[in-house]
């Protein structure tokens, strides 16, 4: 036999097997078939923006990282956000309370380093939303880096027990 024939017949092998190999995954491991028409899911930012986005004015318009909305069985509604704007983080909580009783609500927003900030907001009884901020301060940082969690309370001194606790980074409840 001609040693071009088998040369050629050894090429033509491995052109064909070399795909087949390249999909197989790591040597040793499950072979896993792709699965076609399925386009994997892009993750989501693990950061807030280098820039933030501008208003229609030319100002920086805020950027606002939320958790999910909650409610409770006592009838308190609450969804707790970190706000960033213009070099400044703040936290912000947005309720509804149902109950007919006032509350009392403490947000607390943690930045690196240990530093928090809190304010204590009054929870009228009535089913008008409203909203509970802290003072604004400069961002040290990353914006990513700050996490706020409001805690309302079945008293309007505050002695009463905890109802809700609301945060900006809780993850959203999964379907079983």
């Amino acid at each position: 036999m001609n040693l071009r024939v088998i040369g050629l017949a050894t090429a033509v092998v491995c052109a064909a097997l070399l795909p087949l190999a390249a999909s197989a995954g790591p040597a040793g491991g499950p072979m896993v078939p792709p699965r076609l028409g399925v386009v994997p899911r892009a993750a989501p930012p693990a950061e807030a923006p280098a820039t933030l986005p501008e208003s229609g004015n030319g100002a920086v318009a805020a950027v606002e990282r939320c958790g999910p909305a909650l409610t409770s069985r006592d009838g308190i509604e609450a969804q707790t956000c970190v706000l960033t704007e213009s070099g400044d983080t703040w936290g912000r909580t947005y309720y509804r309370n149902v109950s007919g009783d006032e509350l009392t609500s403490v947000l607390s927003l943690m930045g690196p380093g240990g530093r928090t900030t809190q304010s204590h907001c009054a929870v009228d009884g009535g089913d008008e939303p409203g909203s509970c901020e802290t003072p604004r301060e400069r961002t040290a940082g990353k914006p990513a880096r700050y996490w706020a969690v409001a805690e309302f309370a079945g008293s309007a001194d505050g002695t009463g027990p905890l109802l809700l606790r609301s945060g900006s980074n809780s993850a959203a409840p999964s379907a079983s």
